[in-house]
């Protein structure tokens, strides 16, 4: 017979997990307790209890959010640091206690989802949810402490937290803070934890993740000599491998390398900042995706037509977890199993029967496959309708940076099919893109405000979603230059020379040379004067003609290029040299001119522009020519005039995308006219004739980079030869009959560009 006290005899003999009866108490041994209880209050310090009495929130122009929290008495400094992943500012306050009736705040503008607040050990901390990782600033006002929060988002930005009595303070800054160590440790997880010590408090940091390394900004901060190094951490086991520091502006960057995948966490307490990474997690979908693994203790089955319930039984029996199975299981198994894990059995024999698991703790639950499926879906479908009789909520988002009609549409947009849901009309019974079946959303254009009407979960997402697209865009400033570079060389050697003069033989003949028949009359008459003349006094005759009078005074020759047999003179001599031969009745002239130019030029342009992401940007700057056009001009008339207009301009115009790793795509043209010459118009006037440089591309550059984006390089030689023929050939002397001049002109193109960043967390 069964006791019907047994349960009770079960309760007072129950045995602890380890199978031992529980010691009996006492009242000695309680006595005892609370005396030791007593003894260790009285042996505690006394600490002075701060009291955190109000915390409140504004949300700033520009995403910012600022937290006040006014205490009873002066607030000491926090201890602040961040975590990436989720994305998070804790500040620890010791000796303080919350007398908050509201431990969380939802907040959801900028960066910031909410505040919560918790209390244990003597200790408040205040939690910072973000959508994103932000920068943030504290500082201390008397009972009150302000955190600023900013929507940048870049990485954790901490600024120092200065410490304060009763009166106002600011912020401090780190000038004059320098780093005084990289030190690096292994987690009890294989974590790589980085530490980065200063100098004093005030250090401002910006970490961010660039490919398979880990940087960290630190501003006005100063790096000494011996800690400009490279860490070599491979031996140590972690995702780190290497670890270096170098001075960069008026800061420190460290660089640090990881083996992928890694999860990277970040924070800092007074004068360390302490970076931790550790080996990435593998994702729970992955893991129900992948094959089982079984680990359990082997067992050994042989059973011939045994019923199902029975295995199941047995496996509980030998697992020490508690099975419950459904009523509908039923049937039996034939199984030979020899040393295989308990839980590979188990899973057997559900696939073999049909069957599937749910586990919640201990407890396994086994039913059939549909059965579990229709829990589960009547579940789902129960949580749908308890969606549809909730109380919808609504909320008003301000946008500070998008445009609010743009992301209404965007919200109410159907991912597939279906009605095109409005700005706040009745959509079919289906997911309406963000929204739920009841859900509304608008917006107000004056104050570029979205109005939602939702359940609070989805207002919830709504925000979230709101807190990622409504970020300030980053611009990129790029900076262009135009080089056009010439190099000119010319030589020119040239000669003139002649033989001028009038011989009269002993048979009368009158021989005269010069360069020109003018010349030679005028010798001539020359060698005439003199046989009329009888030797005396040579008067002056002009071509052709004899006077009747002489002059006296020498002899009329003719002028230099009437006696030039050879006129080929350099065309702008540097240098020449002359010499003149007058005989009794000759004269020899000879001149050799030379000359010799370089010239070097160069032409830089250099326009730049600021524009926003993904946004095109023109920058111009030059003339426009006018010309003089004629129109109907035909059958003899002389036809319409019309001005026209030609730029003649710099330009650029560029496009920019920022890449996830902070690189930039630049879809760009640059060009660079100018008027060469004006040549004449038929009809009147003249018109321009331009010189073109263009160049349209696209390429990736890093940031900060400069890169040639292309150039021309022209080189132009030229060799001129004019001579007499036949005279100019005769060796040596065939250099009194010719000019030779040398041209070498070289003009090179150079387009250069550089695009920057525009980082708000590094201004």
């Amino acid at each position: 017979m069964t006791d019907p006290l047994g349960v009770s005899k079960m309760m007072t003999t129950a045995t602890d997990f380890h199978g031992r009866k529980p010691a009996k108490r006492t009242g000695l041994t309680l006595i005892g307790g609370w005396v030791m209880f007593l003894g260790l209050l009285l042996a505690l310090p006394v600490h002075a209890e701060n009291v955190l009495e109000d915390l409140t929130y504004t949300a700033q122009p520009g995403g910012r959010v600022e937290v006040t929290m006014r205490f009873a008495e002066p607030v000491a400094v926090p201890q602040a640091f961040t975590t990436e992943s989720p994305p998070r500012i804790a500040l620890d306050l010791a000796d303080t206690r919350s007398a908050l009736t509201q431990r969380r705040i939802e907040i959801g503008a900028g960066a910031t989802a909410g505040i919560s607040t918790v209390e244990a050990a003597g200790r408040t901390r205040i939690v910072v949810d973000l959508f994103r990782p932000a920068s943030y600033e504290t500082r201390i006002n008397g009972n009150e402490l302000i955190l600023s929060i900013g929507a940048n988002i870049a990485g954790s930005s901490v600024a120092a937290t200065a410490a304060a009595n009763k009166n106002p303070t600011k912020t401090l800054a780190a000038q004059g803070v320098e780093l005084t160590n990289v030190d690096f440790r292994r987690g009890k997880t294989g974590e790589g934890r980085i530490v980065v010590s200063f100098s004093g408090p005030g250090a401002a940091a910006d970490l961010k993740r660039e490919g398979d390394k880990v940087v960290l900004d630190i501003l006005n901060v100063k790096l000494p000599p011996d800690q400009a190094q490279r860490l070599d951490v491979l031996d140590f086991a972690t995702p780190v491998q290497y670890i270096e520091t170098r001075s960069r502006g008026n800061g420190v960057r460290i660089d640090i390398t990881a083996q992928a995948p890694f999860e990277q966490l970040a924070y800092q307490t007074g004068s360390e900042y302490v970076v931790e990474i550790s080996p990435k997690r593998e994702d729970e979908k992955l893991k129900k995706n992948a094959e089982p693994v079984f680990n359990g203790s082997r067992v050994t089955f042989n059973f011939q037509d045994i019923p199902t319930r029975s295995v199941l039984q047995l496996i509980a029996d030998v697992s020490d977890l508690n099975i419950v199975v459904a009523d509908s299981v039923q049937g039996n198994v034939t199984l030979r199993l020899i040393n295989v894990p308990w839980d590979q059995a188990l899973h057997i024999v559900l696939q073999a029967k049909g069957l599937d698991q749910r586990k919640q703790g201990n407890v396994i639950w086994v039913a059939p496959q549909k059965e579990i499926a229709d829990r589960e879906q009547a579940i789902a479908d129960a949580r749908l309708q308890m969606e549809d009789k909730v109380e919808l909520v609504s909320d008003f988002i301000p946008i500070s940076y998008g445009n609010a009609k743009d992301i209404a549409a965007l919200l109410t947009k159907e991912v597939s099919g279906g009605q095109q849901g409005g700005q706040g009309g009745t959509g079919a019974k289906q997911q309406r893109g963000f929204l739920s079946q009841r859900g509304t959303v608008s917006y107000d254009d004056r104050t570029n405000t979205l109005l939602v009407s939702d359940t609070p979960q989805k207002v919830l997402e709504i925000r979230q979603l709101i807190a990622v697209l409504d970020r300030p865009v980053q611009q990129v400033l790029i900076e262009s230059r135009i080089v056009i570079a010439t190099d000119t060389f010319a030589r020119e050697l040239g000669v003139k020379f002649g033989i001028s003069g009038g011989y009269e033989d002993n048979n009368g003949n009158v021989v005269s040379t010069a360069g020109t028949a003018i010349g030679t009359d005028r010798m001539s008459n020359i060698a005439l004067n003199n046989r009329f003349g009888g030797g005396r006094g040579l008067p002056v005759f002009n071509p052709g003609v004899i006077p009747s009078t002489p002059t006296g005074g020498g002899i009329a020759v003719p002028n230099l290029n009437d006696r030039l047999n050879v006129n080929l003179p350099a065309s702008s001599p540097a240098g020449s040299f002359g010499l003149a031969i007058l005989g009794a009745d000759y004269l020899l002239d000879l001149e050799l001119s030379a000359a010799q130019t370089e010239g070097r030029g160069e032409v830089v342009s250099s326009p730049r522009v600021v524009t926003a992401n993904q946004k095109e940007a023109v920058i111009k700057q030059g003339q426009e020519v006018a010309y003089v056009t004629f129109q109907n001009s035909g059958g003899g008339g002389v036809g319409t005039a019309t001005v026209q207009f030609k730029e003649v301009v710099l330009e650029l115009k560029v496009t920019p995308t920022i890449t996830a790793d902070d690189r930039v795509v630049l879809n760009l043209g640059v060009k660079k006219d100018a008027v060469a010459r004006f040549i004449d118009n038929p009809g009147g006037g003249q018109v321009p004739i331009i010189d073109k440089r263009e160049i349209n591309t696209s390429v990736l550059v890093d940031n900060g980079q400069t890169v040639v984006l292309g150039g021309v390089y022209e080189v132009e030689k030229r060799d001129d030869l004019t001579k007499v023929p036949f005279l100019g050939d005769v060796p040596i002397l065939g250099n009194l009959f010719k000019k030779t001049g040398r041209t070498d002109t070289k003009a090179e193109l150079l387009i250069f560009v550089t695009p920057r960043i525009l980082s708000e967390s590094l201004k």
